[in-house]
């Protein structure tokens, strides 16, 4: 008997419990949806506009939080806010613990001066109280403070490591190039296979457009008989076809560089090492970034390359940045994590006191059926968008690789001050950016199907994301 009341009450209970479980999978759906590469405004951020919210470190600097959709002040309300400096670094300020401290808006605006200390992360909410001393959280916002050489730099987004139909990719040079301004890069170089020519088909599709996506020669270079996949970023030429003019003379010379070798460690192929060092000279005697492309890529039932050979070339530092992050599908680092190897060996080279810059790539293959375009990316802090200044941000250990696995919880590694600013950025500031990108991307596609009608509204978007960063970044102080 108490079994069948058991079961009479476990299905009684089934409609209330299948409600239950509709009602969250619907608040679920109800969340705000992700950009593009995983990213999520929040609701601060949309509502309301914070001027300037990345500020110099040590500064009195004056923050106004202006409303655009609700009014205040309100009649019979009166407000205050609680200032809270993430990393507790208050030396001069005396700082212990979160104060209410009276606020009076005007016209819309919360005017609010605050010492920022430090390098850190700094929030401000705000309520708002009634005649009965009830309280209602009108916001909470964040700001970054930043040391004058960081402040003076700028992040912009960029892959390095992209193919298109042109190699093993999906989609034509002009439609992978479009699509990396709508999923919210600032940079972008397509690197096909042993073809140099696909990325100077996606510059010159857009040569002269008003967009303000910024392209840049690269390819994929496979030496002859060597595993080591290598990413060349900016050269004036092409590696691949240098080797296939005169492979020759190409292995004539990587013998001389054997010929100085006086040892290599155990189990590391001679050859293979010297054409390594061959093809990073080469990619930067042509003005290039080179890139050790996916170290432990493991396609099969063992690693592309040896691991002995992957020790050495790092111990050596050979090239001029390390692929920390490498686009692997979901699946695909269920079988193997190959970040987590990669990031764990940056770990240890840097404990050993290796100098190691670093990027992160989404080696996409497909810009519309792939789980890792726009998910996998660098952050360069650069003082500006020019060829030089991002190479010499990366090789000056300036720059953070990213990854957004699934579409969910962005991770940026690279140096911890970096990483903890990028953390803030990915949060408070990029999502506003990809979404100011998106439109552009979208019509640099159109723009490539041959609809030259889309070139007036180009014109238009054009330097949305400057403006936008001038109001991020509060004015140089004297």
């Amino acid at each position: 008997m108490k079994k069948f009341n058991r079961c009479v009450l476990i299905l009684g209970l089934l409609p209330a419990m299948f409600f239950l479980l509709i009602s969250f999978n619907l608040a679920q759906s109800l969340k705000t949806p992700a950009l593009p590469g995983g990213l999520k405004a929040y609701r601060g951020d949309r509502y309301f506009q914070v001027i300037p919210r990345i500020v110099p470190a040590d500064s009195a600097i004056t923050v106004r939080i202006i409303s655009p959709f609700e009014k205040f002040p309100k009649p019979g309300y009166r407000y205050r806010f609680r200032y809270t400096p993430v990393g507790r670094y208050a030396l001069q300020t005396g700082w212990k613990e979160a104060v209410a401290e009276e606020s009076i808006p005007e016209d819309n605006v919360f005017e609010i001066t605050r010492y920022f200390e430090g390098e850190q992360e700094h929030i401000i909410r705000i309520e708002e109280v009634d005649s009965e001393n009830r309280v209602r959280q009108v916001g909470t916002f964040h700001l970054y403070s930043l040391k004058p050489d960081l402040f003076a730099l700028r992040p912009y987004k960029g892959d390095f490591h992209l193919h298109s139909f042109r190699s093993d990719g999906h989609e034509s040079p002009a439609y992978v190039a479009g699509a990396c301004r709508r999923i919210g890069l600032d940079f972008a170089a397509l690197t096909d296979h042993s073809n140099y020519a696909a990325s100077l088909e996606a510059i010159n599709a857009f040569k002269d457009l008003p967009v303000d996506l910024r392209l840049f020669p690269g390819e994929e270079i496979h030496p002859p008989e060597n595993p080591v996949h290598f990413v060349s970023f900016g050269a004036r030429e092409s590696i691949t076809d240098l080797i296939q003019r005169d492979e020759i003379a190409y292995r004539k010379e990587v013998q001389a560089i054997m010929d100085k070798l006086k040892s290599v460690s155990g189990g590391v192929d001679k050859y293979q090492y010297a054409s390594s060092v061959w093809t990073f000279q080469k990619i930067r005697e042509k003005g290039g970034l080179g890139i050790f492309a996916h170290p432990y890529w493991r396609p099969g039932n063992a690693n592309f390359i040896s691991y002995a050979l992957v020790d050495y070339i790092i111990e050596k530092r050979i090239f001029d940045a390390l692929e920390l992050i490498s686009g692997f599908g979901w699946s695909e680092l269920q079988e193997v994590d190959v970040n987590n190897l990669q990031v764990n060996k940056y770990l240890e080279a840097r404990a050993r006191g290796l100098k190691l810059p670093v990027v992160g790539v989404s080696d996409s293959h497909g810009c519309e059926d792939s789980d890792q375009f726009g998910r996998y990316y660098t952050i360069v802090f650069s003082p500006t968008l020019e060829l030089k200044d991002l190479i010499d941000s990366i090789k000056n250990e300036r720059s953070v690789a990213v990854e957004t696995p699934g579409g969910e919880l962005p991770r940026a590694y690279g140096p911890f001050r970096l990483v903890n600013y990028a953390h803030f950025l990915l949060r408070y500031v990029f999502p506003l950016h990809d979404e100011m990108c998106f439109e552009e991307g979208r019509l640099m596609i159109e723009y490539a199907g041959g609809n030259q009608s889309v070139l007036e509204r180009l014109q238009l978007l054009q330097g949305q994301v400057r403006k936008y960063y001038e109001t991020v970044w509060a004015k140089e102080t004297k």
